[in-house]
C-alpha cells in the first residue's frame, strides 16, 4: 500500500507518482506502492487526454488520479481552438473523478503561455468548487522545452500550480539533478517533481537534489493478443512485435517504492555511490 504523501521538498514524504493508461496498470501501481497515478492515453506519444469513462474507472481504484490534458501529440504550441478543447476536458476529467489536472503551454518563443495556462487552472478550479471538492494542478514536461526552464519555474507560484514536473530540462531527470535543485529554490511553494527517464536507482539522487516527487511511467510492452495477420496500420508500428501497447509493469513499481523508502532510513545520499540500474522511462 501506498506509504509516502505529497511533501516539502526533499523530505521523508516525498512521493511516489506512476503514469497509467489503464484501470489495470492504476491497480498495480497502487498495490504496489504509488502514491498517485497520472493518467493519460497513448504514453508512446507522451501522453494524450484520456476519456471520461477512463477517469471514473481509474478513479475508483482508490488512488488520487491526476489527469493528463494534451489534446495532441508534438509541441506545446496550442491556438484558440485547442486551448478551449482543452479547457472543456479539463471540466471533464474533473466533474470524472480526477483529483488534479496535469496541463501545459508555451508561446512559439519558447515560454509559458501564461493566459492559456490561467485559462486551463481557472477551468480546473471552477469544475471542483462545482463540485464542492478541491483540486490540484501540475505543470507538465511542457517545461523542459521552454527556453529558460529555471526562469519559467519562478513563474509558478504566482499562478496557482501545485507542482511542476520535470527532467531539469535534461534529456532525463538523472541528467538534470542540478537544475532541478536550482528549480526547488526558484519556486518556492511549489512542488518540483521529477520525471524522464526516471530509473529506480536515479531515485536516491533525485530526493537529495530536492525533488518532493519522483514520476515513473514504470511501463513494458504487452504482449500481443492477436491470432491473425498482421499488417501495419498508418503509423503504428514498423513490425508485428512493436506494433503493440504499454502496461504498467508492477514489479517496477515495487522497486520504486522501495528505492525511495531507503532514502528514508538512510537520509540524502551520496549520489556517486549510487549503483546503476535498468533504464526506465517515466
Amino acid at each position: 500500500m501506498p506509504s509516502g504523501s505529497p511533501g516539502g521538498p526533499g523530505t521523508p514524504d516525498t512521493a511516489l507518482e506512476i503514469a497509467v493508461t489503464s484501470p489495470a496498470g492504476a491497480r498495480a501501481a497502487h498495490d504496489h506502492g504509488a502514491d498517485r497515478v497520472e493518467l493519460c492515453t497513448g504514453l508512446e506519444l507522451g501522453g494524450l487526454t484520456p476519456s471520461a469513462a477512463s477517469v471514473e474507472a481509474v478513479a475508483a481504484v482508490g488512488s488520487p488520479v491526476h489527469v493528463l490534458v494534451r489534446c495532441r501529440p508534438g509541441d506545446f504550441v496550442y491556438d484558440a481552438e485547442e486551448i478551449a478543447l482543452m479547457a472543456a476536458e479539463v471540466r471533464s476529467v474533473v466533474a470524472s473523478g480526477a483529483s488534479g489536472v496535469v496541463v501545459g503551454a508555451l508561446t512559439a518563443e519558447g515560454l509559458l503561455d501564461t493566459d492559456a495556462l490561467t485559462r486551463l487552472t481557472d477551468a480546473a478550479h471552477d469544475a471542483a468548487s462545482h463540485h464542492e471538492r478541491s483540486v490540484e494542478v501540475t505543470l507538465h514536461r511542457a517545461i523542459d522545452q521552454s527556453a529558460d526552464p529555471v526562469a519559467t519555474a519562478a513563474l509558478l507560484p504566482s499562478l496557482g500550480i501545485t507542482r511542476v514536473l520535470t527532467s531539469g530540462g535534461a534529456a532525463t531527470a538523472a541528467d538534470g539533478a542540478t537544475t532541478l535543485a536550482t528549480m526547488v529554490a526558484a519556486a518556492p511553494g511549489v512542488q518540483v517533481m521529477a520525471g524522464g527517464g526516471v530509473r529506480t536507482a536515479d531515485i536516491p539522487a533525485l530526493v537529495a537534489a530536492g525533488a518532493a516527487a519522483v514520476h515513473l511511467s514504470a511501463k513494458t510492452r504487452a504482449e500481443p493478443r492477436r491470432g491473425g495477420a498482421w499488417i501495419p496500420l498508418g503509423a503504428a508500428g514498423s513490425s508485428a512485435l512493436q506494433d503493440t501497447h504499454f502496461v504498467t509493469d508492477p514489479k517496477v513499481v515495487a522497486e520504486a517504492r522501495q528505492a525511495l523508502d531507503a532514502t528514508r532510513t538512510t537520509g540524502r545520499p551520496d549520489p556517486r555511490r549510487t549503483t546503476p540500474g535498468p533504464a526506465r522511462s517515466g
